[in-house]
């Protein structure tokens, strides 16, 4: 697996260890489930994007 470095203020990370120490997970734990939320997130608003985008096209050709 991979490492690599991000940097973040002092209280943001004392709130993430916060929230991981609450869940009993580790830091990155948390953090790769946040990132994988926010990716499907984004998949998921871009698939609405495309669709409504086609309905607008289909609707112009109409």
């Amino acid at each position: 697996m991979a490492k690599i470095l991000v940097t973040m203020p002092d209280e943001f990370l004392n709130k993430v260890d916060g929230l991981a120490n609450d869940e009993q997970r580790t830091r990155s734990e948390l953090i790769r489930e946040a990132l994988r939320t926010y990716m499907r997130r984004v998949t998921v608003s871009q698939s609405r994007k495309a669709l409504d985008n086609a309905k607008i096209l289909e609707n112009l050709l109409g």
